[in-house]
């Protein structure tokens, strides 16, 4: 029999990883900025919990994210509770319970972690921070334009400036099959062929439909060989409506930033389940990172809204490197004033505790780039 060793207090469970610094601090601005852009066009911020009660959390959208929460027995009320994976689904509860009086429509922000059950293939991480922005009570094509643009302000102000928007329309593809008669197994299968974009195997499977679904997976791309691959297909009513919907987003949104660059895949279910209409996904195109998703969805029961969730780990890879703030050693006695008036130039000052026989080697000990050698911060020479 042989003792097990001790466990590494370094160790973390799949999935789960510490932050930092400078990565951290980084981090946490790129948030605040992303914040202040959504604050500067009319987005309140809201703060919900990390834990709810389970049949509050997982009702109405959030039951789309019931295979990815984890949940817990509150030791206090005996009833279960789940931690978010979301936060989606809670500031609609937020707006339809606590601001249902409130004028719509509204327009809130948020931003908090979130943990899910398992990442995914190109994203593992299972705790994952969110910034997004929900506009609620208004059905309109300047509705979903707004999303988008107010999206592409906030990424903007961390120094994006090349983004790629991809539109989709989850319900367009299920909707042409309902209005044609597909059902049980055939249409499973043609959902398959479709979502792996096989066009032999969807000319093998669509029957009457192979003709517009392969001439739909042939339309992936730029916006308007898309949408004009759309306006000539034969789509049933409505299916037709669904793309109408997005044609008048895409001009909505053209109308304001004609260089945007859009593209659109009709056929792609990407998104969550609860989404309804036009959806949208961000990336950065020298990355190939998804920035961010959102869509059109119904809130509560039956109220329209549509929103935006960035991911701010994605958006600190592909953003500009922020210079880390200068960390200024100051010596033990000096003078309060002269370090509060640093710091408002933007200094990161960090206080001796003990008088220093040598003051550059205690200011590198404490990672500093600068000591305040008198007056005057003097930068460190490398050893």
């Amino acid at each position: 029999m042989t003792d097990d060793p001790p466990p590494n207090p370094a160790l973390l469970p799949a999935g789960l990883h510490d932050l930092l610094p400078p990565e951290a601090e980084t981090e946490a601005a790129s948030v605040a900025a992303l914040m202040d852009g959504f604050a500067s066009h009319g987005y309140q911020r809201v703060k919900p919990p990390l834990l709810e009660f389970e049949d509050s959390l997982l009702a109405a959208s959030g039951a789309a994210m019931s295979d990815q929460t984890f949940r817990l027995m509150d030791p206090d009320t005996r009833r279960m509770m789940a931690v978010r994976a979301d936060m989606t689904p809670q500031v609609a509860r937020i707006a339809t319970t606590r601001l249902a009086h409130a004028p719509r429509p509204l327009r809130l922000s948020y931003a908090g972690q979130c943990l899910r059950v398992q990442g995914g293939q190109t994203a593992p991480d299972r705790q994952i921070a969110q910034a997004g922005i929900e506009l609620i009570g208004h059905d309109s094509p300047e509705a979903d334009a707004e999303i988008v643009l107010v999206g592409v302000a906030a990424l903007h102000a961390v120094g994006l400036t090349r983004i790629s928007i991809d539109l989709t329309l989850p319900l367009l593809v299920p909707t042409l099959l309902d209005e044609s008669g597909f059902t049980g197994e055939a249409r499973a299968r043609l959902a398959r062929a479709l979502d792996r974009k096989d066009a032999a195997a969807v000319t093998e499977r669509a029957g009457p439909l192979a003709a517009t679904l392969t001439d739909l997976l042939l339309a992936a791309g730029a916006a308007d060989g898309a949408l004009a691959a759309l306006a000539a297909a034969a789509l049933t009513p409505g299916a037709r409506a669904h793309a109408d919907r997005l044609a008048a987003t895409v001009a909505a949104i053209r109308a304001r930033a004609p260089g945007l660059k859009l593209t659109i895949d009709p056929v792609e279910f990407r998104g969550l389940r609860y989404h309804t209409g036009v959806c949208m996904t961000f990336y950065a195109p020298d990355r190939h990172l998804e920035l961010g998703r959102g869509g059109r969805y119904i809130c509560g029961e039956t109220e329209p809204a549509t929103g935006l969730t960035l991911f701010p780990d994605a958006v600190l890879l592909a953003a500009p490197r922020r210079e880390a703030r200068r960390r200024l050693y100051v010596p033990l006695n000096t003078a309060p004033a002269a370090a509060a008036a640093l710091r408002a130039q933007g200094w990161a000052t960090v206080g001796g505790l003990d008088p220093a026989a040598d003051p550059f080697a205690a200011a590198r000990l404490a990672g500093c780039t600068h000591l305040l050698d008198g007056i005057a911060p003097v930068a460190l020479q490398p050893e």
